[in-house]
């Protein structure tokens, strides 16, 4: 039966290639729009998590309340002995100090006189050790416009755009002027050993990135750090485990008195991600539940009409003595062909334009000139197992479901009205 209602489908197009087109049409279309969102979402979440929070972050309880204003007068002491431990006890995370530092930079001419200044917001992190995770947390090896890798004490990369508006070129010695620890004022200098662009305006303006040691001696921070990042391995934030990494970290090293003990954080309440982490999440399902409705609405309209157009066809079927239960029961399993092959169809599309944009991404930097906001530049998509099956959602239900509606009046058809129909 079956093979004969699919000879039926392929021989006929009237009964079959709008519907199929309709069904992969809308199958691609929410493929596409679910992989776009899912892309959006987990980009920005990733690019915060690698230059800003981390998945979770250690800081000292007062450095926490006013973690945005970079007190590092407030930082943790005596580092590495917290970091053997944290490894010790948590193997599968990343862990990675962090300085962050403001200040200005000093670019002298020829005669050691100032040519130039610029407000610069810096990182410190451990560059020059072969094993540090920094190298793919922070992608400088790719973000590398012109110059070299930092290899020597004092190398420094400094954003490209920043490099241009001051015009200094590799190997050019610039001079930070900060404050340290203690309040007091910091001078270093150092030498620009590359630029660098990591595509996030945020960073792109003003950024310097340095080694944390240099940074420690030159703010009279030795065995200090800001902060203490831990990364997933997978590079993917798990926030049930995060919670309970959290939880036990706190009940094992915070005490509620002592403003200088350490507390850890998650991604989630770092900086008032929390409030916009529940908005996205919110916004994509919302998006894609109304985009899957609508397809859903157009399929199942798609499959009314198409059910409809046949009531003469019916009516003769019925009128040669078929069964009603007989003709209602091959049109749902016709649907379901139907449905099925524009749905791997649609979601082969969907899927292949997901593809595309997860690799090459759209650019929209001109849009983000004034963003403070962590997100690249370039957005990409994010093919997920979910990517694979919700193409199916319109798809297949949808048209089921509208035919098995506008199949509900077989059984209402009279004798009587036709022979009616077959006379006119």
């Amino acid at each position: 039966m079956m093979r004969f209602l699919l000879k039926g489908l392929l021989r006929d197009r009237s009964r079959s290639l709008f519907p199929f087109i309709i069904v992969a049409t809308g199958a691609m279309l929410t493929v596409f729009v679910q992989a776009y969102m899912n892309g959006v979402f987990e980009l920005m979440i990733r690019s915060t998590a690698h230059y800003a929070t981390g998945h979770v972050r250690i800081m000292t309880t007062a450095y926490a309340r006013e973690a945005d204003q970079i007190p590092n007068d407030l930082a943790l002491l005596r580092i590495d002995t917290l970091l053997d431990e944290v490894r010790q006890r948590f193997p599968d995370i990343l862990w990675t100090p962090r300085i962050k530092f403001g200040g200005l930079i000093d670019i002298p001419d020829t005669h050691g006189e100032t040519r130039v200044q610029a407000p610069v917001f810096g990182t410190a992190a451990r560059l020059l050790s072969s094993d540090s995770p920094e190298w793919n947390i922070l992608n400088v090896r790719n973000s590398i416009v012109r110059g070299r890798m930092p290899q020597y004490r004092g190398d420094i990369l400094m954003a490209d755009d920043l490099a241009m508006k001051l015009a200094v070129q590799p190997g050019d010695t610039a001079t930070l002027i900060s404050s340290t620890m203690n309040g007091s004022m910091a001078v270093a200098n150092f030498t620009i050993a590359g630029t660098v662009r990591f595509g996030i305006t945020a960073m792109d303006r003003g950024t310097v990135i340095a080694n944390l040691e240099d940074i420690q001696q030159a703010l009279n921070m030795e065995q200090g750090a800001g902060e203490i990042l831990g990364f997933f391995r997978d590079d993917l934030y798990h926030e049930d485990q995060a919670n309970l990494m959290t939880a036990e970290f706190n009940a094992l090293y915070n005490i509620p008195k002592d403003e200088f003990s350490p507390i850890m954080g998650t991604l989630r309440t770092q900086s008032g991600l929390a409030d916009y982490l529940d908005l996205a999440d919110a916004a994509s399902t919302i998006i894609i539940s109304i985009f899957v409705i609508a397809m859903s609405i157009v399929l199942w309209n798609a499959g009314l009409t198409g059910s409809l157009r046949r009531y003469g066809e019916i009516g003769v079927r019925l009128a040669m003595g078929e069964d009603k239960g007989r003709v209602y029961r091959s049109m749902m399993a016709e649907s379901l062909m139907i449905g099925f092959a524009g749905s791997i169809l649609g979601t082969a599309m969907g899927l292949a334009l997901a593809y595309y944009l997860q690799e090459h991404g759209i650019y929209f930097g001109s849009m983000m000139r004034g963003s403070t906001m962590m997100i690249s530049n370039t957005l990409r998509a994010q093919i997920t197992p979910f990517s694979f099956v919700i193409g199916f959602m319109p798809g297949m239900f949808a048209t089921f479901f509208g035919t098995a509606i506008s199949g509900i009046g077989i059984y209402k058809r009279q004798t009587s009205q036709l022979f009616k129909e077959l006379e006119a």
